[in-house]
């Protein structure tokens, strides 16, 4: 028997996924496509990039630069890969950053986070990462939140335990002005942004794992914990999904 800590058995869940968290191509590009009034070659931070899936279609639709920060440094090492395979290598820099303590000697004209503002928290992360901006400068997250009032008893246990802070639609619209931006608009994505990429792929990932820590009890409560959280998804979705925000400073 294979014995590992936990939290290797987590990274072996999650690596060379095509994303690490619900999100689509066509989403990022939704959502760009709200931005008003941007420079041609728009500078643009990419906050909690993991391995880069939108990082490289932000290079691609803006002309800018991305400069893309993680912790993980295998997620931008993958970036770096998926970056030359899509031809956008020269306009995309890696840098491995907390999203806690960013500095940086010019600011951007676009924030960009998608599935990783949680870390920090909605709105904390919202005024924290607003000096970065230059002065009206815009900011596109995705947040985990609410879609409707009175969720079933084991969606709001779950997710009072795993994210306290997750609020409603209206309540991060609120959270935002409060920050100092207006709103410019939100969608919410649609379900196959959760299992095309992110959840069909993670669950023949956890089978492959249960088979290769059969009888290893520490890992299959790490898979235990991550397949409730797709089945949890399945049975609730109407009621919580990833909200696309963009705003402006």
């Amino acid at each position: 028997m294979t014995t590992l800590p936990e939290h290797e058995i987590f990274w072996a869940i999650h690596r060379d996924l095509p994303r690490e968290a619900p999100g689509s191509d066509a989403a990022t590009q939704q959502a760009w496509a709200m931005l008003p009034d941007l420079p041609a070659a728009p500078q643009i931070l990419d906050i909690g990039c993991g391995p880069g899936a939108q990082t490289v279609v932000l290079a691609r639709v803006s002309g800018g630069m991305v400069t893309a920060v993680d912790t993980h440094q295998p997620f931008l090492d993958e970036l770096t890969r998926r970056a030359a395979q899509a031809g956008v290598a020269e306009r995309i820099q890696p840098r491995n950053a907390s999203m806690f303590d960013l500095d940086f000697a010019e600011p951007f004209d676009l924030i960009w986070s998608e599935g990783a503002i949680y870390i920090i928290g909605f709105e904390r992360g919202l005024r924290e990462w607003r000096k970065l901006l230059q002065p009206g400068g815009f900011v596109a997250v995705t947040e985990l939140s609410w879609l409707k009032p009175d969720p079933p008893a084991e969606a709001l246990e779950f997710w009072q335990e795993g994210y306290p802070g997750m609020g409603a639609i209206e309540e991060n619209l609120a959270r935002l002005t409060a920050a100092g931006y207006h709103a410019l608009g939100h969608f919410v994505l649609p379900e196959s942004a959760w299992w095309d990429q992110y959840y069909h792929p993670m669950a023949a990932r956890i089978a492959m794992l249960r088979e290769q820590y059969r009888g290893n009890a520490a890992a299959q409560r790490v898979l235990d914990v991550e397949q409730a959280e797709i089945a949890l998804y399945r049975n609730y979705s109407s009621w919580y999904g990833y909200v696309f925000y963009i705003m402006r400073a």
